[in-house]
């Protein structure tokens, strides 16, 4: 005989099992969303977002509102953590050098650096070599041995006495805020900074482009030009090509005071403007794990109108760069997942915290700020999930790159199972460091997960536009990212970090000597582009995914034919940098990023 409470038991359980998908999932992600957000956030109305633009500012608004309107708590200033950004640099009106009875012009003979202090200096003159202070048990290499610095301009050399070799052991002494450093600690008044005839034999100014940084360097640093350097050397018995040969023949310091008082006033305007990321917080439902944090984020900002120093592939065009896809996609993406996650019944376990960032396409600025003023303990964020470029998944291939897989113990097992029917084609990149926010988490040693579709012809340049996403696409990958999500917040214990790969790129200061790490194709005759022969592994090519068989068609947007035009392009960049590469891969086009 059946027991009817039994029957009743049995159906309420079934009734049970068969809601509870609906209550966890109850709010879906759709395309008409996704194409919303992103039609007003690359609108022309918002003229690229650029950190620190009133525009900017309008941008992050929305994305507070729509985050308040889901029901998320708002966190630091009314869901907004402001930071300041530098948006330019130009000469003052007080620049002037005078050395002895010799008077320089400006822009002429000499010229600040951008990260100059503004500061008057009236001091004699040290030349010291290469401005190193180098103790290694393979380099020793001291320029302020017997020389006393103390209230003196210190003139040096840019670079290194083995410009020719990309792999030299003085690569990480080079920078040039470096140098400026140990100078400033030897008790220096001001930095005199002369280009090698090796490095530029034009000896051009250094341009006045900021270094995205606010901070000066402390002290006035001049670029001077040797003709300058050879006005001042001469009180000494010296001129600057007889000293560079000799650093480069016998590679030991030379130094020596030079008894000539040089007076300069270094002058740099710096504009300033707030930017702002905006934070809001999704409080977890396990008394216990709800201590613990989850980042979702993305960044918002953009190239404004471009123009040079912009990172706009075609910096000689000035149009608005709206970004849709670089990152108004990777915004709605977090935005959507903000919505789907607030309106289940059942919350995550732990805390789940929306960033969006500005200042990403400045040097990472937003990120860098917020895990130095984080509102959550920073040791219970446990994963940081960033999401860039997710809009333009290829109908083809549904290639998903998914990179930090090795920061965390179990990334790669997690992702992998939670692929369902979307029949993505996943590739893992298990670095922690990359051209993106995530970069400034791993630095923390919290492991990271970045998702992108990938660049294309349309990165940095004012046609990545709305109706070019692939918002279908965009929602499948949201779906399969929000599964992964779920596991993570929930599982019992957190992600155990592990470090892959490099914290940050070393900044060498090779000035415009940099290298992608290829063997390029030297014997062709053809001027259709730059086969690459070889990739050097680990190298900066390697890791922007550069193949064997690949050509080379252009640079930042500029064209490549040959080695002749590469070479050219190498010349251009600086070290740090990241840059966009267009090559033709089995007779298509694919466009890499790529950080030297």
């Amino acid at each position: 005989m059946t027991n009817p409470m039994r029957t009743q038991l049995r159906y309420f359980l079934f009734l049970i099992l068969w809601i509870l998908p609906f209550f966890l999932y109850a709010q879906d992600i759709t395309v008409d969303e996704l194409k919303d957000d992103i039609y007003f956030l690359a609108s022309d109305s918002l003229k690229g977002r650029q950190a620190g633009s009133p525009e900017g500012f309008i941008a992050a608004g929305f994305i507070r509102d729509q985050l308040k309107e889901d029901g998320l708590r708002l966190l630091d200033d009314n869901g907004f953590q402001f930071f300041e950004v530098v948006t330019g640099a130009r000469l003052g009106s007080h620049n002037f050098l005078i050395a002895g009875d010799d008077t320089a012009a400006v822009d002429v003979d000499f010229r600040p650096f951008p990260f100059s202090r503004n500061e008057e200096v009236s001091a004699p003159v040290v030349f010291a070599g290469y401005g190193f202070d180098i103790s290694e048990d393979s380099l020793k290499w001291n320029d302020y041995n017997g020389v006393d610095v103390t209230g003196q301009w210190v003139m040096m050399f840019r670079g290194d006495p083995a410009l020719d070799n990309n792999e030299s052991s003085y690569l990480k002494y080079t920078g040039v805020r470096s140098k400026v450093l140990t100078a400033k600690d030897k008790g220096a008044a001001g930095v005199l900074l002369v280009t090698p005839e090796a490095m530029d034999e034009k000896d051009e100014l250094v341009p006045m482009t900021f270094d995205k940084s606010a901070s000066d360097a402390g002290l006035p640093v001049i670029h001077i030009r040797r003709e300058l350097a050879d006005v001042i050397l001469k009180h000494g018995g010296h001129n600057i090509a007889e000293l560079e040969q000799a650093l480069k023949s016998n590679r030991q310091p030379v130094s020596f005071a030079v008894p000539l008082t040089v007076h300069a006033e270094s002058d740099v305007i710096l504009t300033k403007s707030r930017a702002q990321n905006v934070v809001a917080e999704l409080p977890g439902g396990d008394p216990v794990l709800k201590d613990e944090t989850i980042v979702i984020g993305a960044h918002y900002d953009h190239l404004g109108m471009g123009g040079p120093g912009s990172g706009s592939r075609i910096p000689d065009t000035l149009a608005i760069h709206n970004g849709a896809d670089d990152n108004a996609s990777g915004v709605a993406g977090i935005l959507a997942l903000a919505r789907k996650m607030s309106a289940q019944s059942i919350p995550f376990k732990r805390t789940v915290l929306f960033v969006a960032f500005d200042g990403e396409e400045m040097g990472l600025l937003g990120s860098k700020y917020f895990v130095n003023h984080s509102p959550v303990d920073p040791k219970q964020i446990k994963t940081m999930f960033n999401f860039d470029m997710i809009g333009r998944l290829k109908t083809d291939t549904r290639s998903l790159l998914i990179g930090g897989t090795g920061t965390g113990d179990s990334s790669e097992a997690i992702l992998n199972k939670n692929v369902n029917g979307e029949g993505f084609e996943l590739k893992f990149s298990p670095e922690g460091y990359g051209a993106s926010d995530h970069s400034s988490f791993y630095a923390r040693d919290i492991p990271v997960f970045f998702f992108t579709t990938g660049a294309h012809e349309d990165y940095h340049t004012p046609s990545d536009d709305a109706d070019k996403i692939n918002y279908p696409g965009e929602k499948e990958v949201l779906d399969f990212a929000y599964r992964v999500i779920r596991e993570v917040g929930d599982r019992d214990q957190p992600l155990a970090f592990r470090e892959a790969g490099p914290k940050e790129r070393p900044d060498y200061g090779r000035g415009f000597k940099v290298t992608l790490g290829f063997m390029p194709d030297f014997t062709s005759t053809e001027n259709n582009g730059l086969r690459v022969d070889a990739v050097r592994k680990d190298g900066p090519a390697y890791r922007g995914g550069l193949l064997k068989g690949d050509i080379i068609t252009a640079v930042n947007g500029k064209s490549v034919s040959n080695i002749y035009d590469y070479m050219n392009r190498l010349k251009e960049l600086d070290h740090g940098q990241t840059i966009s590469v267009d090559v033709m891969r089995n007779g298509e086009k694919e466009v890499l990023i790529i950080q030297l």
